[in-house]
C-alpha cells in the first residue's frame, strides 16, 4: 500500500467534519475522491498534504513517496509576464544548471507544452494553463500525484488531454494518482477506483461499480 488511513478524525470547534475513516491506497492505482460540496474533501487533502493536523487517527505514506500536487485551474491575469516554460520552473533553483533544464524541457514535452512554451502564461488557454501546474508538479518527479479540482473549469476538450495525460503518467511511470473530482462521468472513464465522502463516512470501491450521481 502506498497510503494507510486508519481512524481518521477531523473536528473544527464543534463541527465534526468526519469521523473514523479507514482506507488504503494501492501502489499505482487511480483513484477518484468524490463527495457533495462541504463534505470535507478539501480538509482530507490538506491532512494528507500536512497542511492540517486531525484530531485523532492517523496515516502513513510508504517510506519512498513524494507527493505533487496539482490545484484547480486559477484565474491567472491577462498581464501575467511570465512565459509557460519560466512558469515551470518557478519552483527549480535560481541558477539553473543542465541537469535542471533538461528536466524542465522533459517535462515541457511530457505535458505537450513544447510547442508554446514561450507564450505568455496569461495569454494561455486553460487546458494549457493547467498543463503547465502540472508540468510544475512533476518537475520534483513524485511518484503520487493529487489532482484537485483540476478539471473543474475546462472545456471537454481540454479535459480530456489533461486526463489521458494523467494516465499516461500511471500507465508509463506507474504513478499514484488521487483525483478529487464532482466529474462522475469523467471519473468513471478514467479511474479504476473511488472513495466516496459522505456524511462524515467513507466507501471505496471500484469505480466501474460506483451507482451514485450527485451535484
Amino acid at each position: 500500500m502506498i497510503l494507510t488511513v486508519k481512524n481518521l478524525t477531523m473536528e473544527f470547534d464543534t463541527k465534526t467534519v468526519f469521523e473514523d475513516l479507514n482506507f488504503d491506497l494501492k501502489e499505482g492505482s487511480m483513484t477518484a475522491l468524490l463527495g457533495p460540496n462541504g463534505t470535507g474533501k478539501t480538509t482530507l487533502i490538506n491532512i494528507l498534504m500536512k497542511l492540517l493536523s486531525p484530531t485523532s487517527g492517523s496515516f502513513q505514506f510508504k517510506n519512498n513517496v513524494k507527493l505533487g500536487y496539482v490545484p484547480q485551474f486559477r484565474n491567472i491575469d491577462a498581464e501575467y509576464p511570465l512565459s509557460i516554460k519560466a512558469f515551470v520552473g518557478l519552483n527549480a533553483p535560481l541558477i539553473k544548471k543542465g541537469k535542471v533544464k533538461q528536466q524542465i524541457q522533459h517535462e515541457l514535452e511530457e505535458t505537450h507544452l513544447t510547442s508554446i512554451q514561450n507564450t505568455r502564461m496569461g495569454e494561455a488557454s486553460g487546458g494549457q494553463k493547467q498543463r503547465a501546474y502540472l508540468a510544475q508538479a512533476l518537475l520534483d518527479q513524485p511518484n503520487m500525484i493529487i489532482l484537485d479540482e483540476a478539471t473543474a473549469s475546462l472545456d471537454p476538450v481540454a479535459k480530456e488531454e489533461l486526463m489521458k495525460l494523467i494516465k499516461h503518467l500511471n500507465q508509463k511511470h506507474g504513478m499514484t494518482v488521487l483525483f478529487v473530482t464532482h466529474d462522475v462521468p469523467l471519473a468513471r472513464k478514467y479511474m479504476d477506483e473511488y472513495l466516496y465522502l459522505n456524511n462524515g463516512t467513507i466507501k471505496q470501491g471500484k469505480m466501474s461499480e460506483f451507482d451514485g450521481d450527485y451535484e
